[in-house]
């Protein structure tokens, strides 16, 4: 029996199981590890029999629980590696050094310098610091200055989140366009138009039954639209509506992001590509990501439905919306 549960789906947090046989994935970890578990038992799914955790890119309300979640349970975690990389600057962000900041640190450390007390006689002076030789031989001009490496754990044990927010128990990367497994699932992988480091969304496979998930994408271009065909259950993003969103309280650079071909998905632009390009095969289509502040569950369903004209029925492009605040009925197949 192949099952999928969206957790939760919106700009709070993203999260959705699937479980087919003995596997059982995690679709991002955008919810707490405490609120993730929460809902995976009200949704009859037990988190220890997780099995690994997948990433469709490194916003935050994709990846908020992560590396908990993932050392909780002690699973792997599988990135593209542009999202690993991404990740792992979010987590540790690098300072950047104007160059009067530089000279100001170099006067400093001279200051230091002269300051210590003379080494004592016949005892041999210490190397300069490397890491000292390192930015004077830098250029000087907004000079990223890295992180300190995390401490080795002392005793043997993972080191803790202070000590390193990026460790995980295992990772695993893979590519868009290069399919590959999971335990009983099969994961197809493909490049989404996104403001991420590498966005990708799924096709997943077991047992015969097909699952397309498409959200965080500004517009449908050929690729996906050839992805998500012969599906059994689509998850697509109806983000918001084009009015509320243009009326609404975000900032004009904000609205121009959403808007972007590297945003979301509006109600319009979702119920378009159910209407035109969408071949009408899935026993479910599921709206997704749906804006708090932009949108209203009513205004996607009508657009969706009016798309759907004629092919909704029970049994097939039955039209559900995920929600941000409760997990949907688990669907089986």
């Amino acid at each position: 029996m192949v099952r999928f549960t969206v957790l939760a789906s919106g700009s709070k947090g993203n999260c959705t199981v699937l479980s087919c046989g003995r596997t059982r994935i995690l679709v991002d970890a955008g919810l707490s590890c405490r609120e993730l578990f929460r809902r995976m038992k009200l949704a009859g799914e037990e988190p220890t029999t997780l099995n690994a955790i997948i990433i469709t890119h490194e916003h935050q309300d994709h990846v908020n629980g992560l590396a908990v979640t993932a050392r909780k349970l002690g699973i792997p975690v599988y990135f593209t590696e542009g999202t690993h990389r991404a990740w792992m600057r979010w987590l540790q962000p690098r300072r950047q050094m104007t160059y009067a900041q530089w000279l100001e640190m170099i006067r400093k450390q001279a200051a230091e310098r002269q300051a210590e007390p003379q080494a004592a006689v016949g005892e041999i002076d210490s190397p300069e610091d490397p890491g000292e030789v390192a930015v004077e031989n830098s250029v000087p001009s907004a000079v990223p200055v890295p992180t300190d490496p995390a401490p080795e754990p002392s005793s043997g044990r993972p080191p803790t989140l202070k000590d390193d927010p990026t460790w995980l128990p295992a990772i695993e990367y893979f590519s868009a366009g290069q399919p590959f497994s999971i335990g009983d699932i099969c994961v197809n992988p493909f490049t989404i138009p996104h403001d991420a480091a590498d966005p990708v969304g799924f096709v997943f496979s077991s047992e015969g039954v097909r699952l397309g998930f498409a959200t965080d994408l500004g517009y449908i271009p050929p690729n996906v639209r050839e992805q998500l065909r012969d599906l059994d259950l689509l998850l697509l993003e109806s983000n918001h509506d084009l009015e509320m969103l243009r009326d609404g309280p975000y900032p004009w650079s904000v609205k121009q992001r959403v808007l972007s071909r590297v945003g979301h998905l509006s109600n319009d632009a979702a119920s378009q590509f159910l209407a035109a390009d969408y071949d009408g095969q899935a026993a479910y289509v599921i709206l997704g990501h749906l804006s708090e502040n932009n949108n209203l569950p009513e205004l996607a369903r009508v657009a969706a439905e009016r798309a759907l004209l004629g092919r909704a029925s029970l049994l097939a492009n039955r039209l559900l919306l995920a929600a941000q605040h409760e997990p949907l009925s688990a669907i089986s197949f």
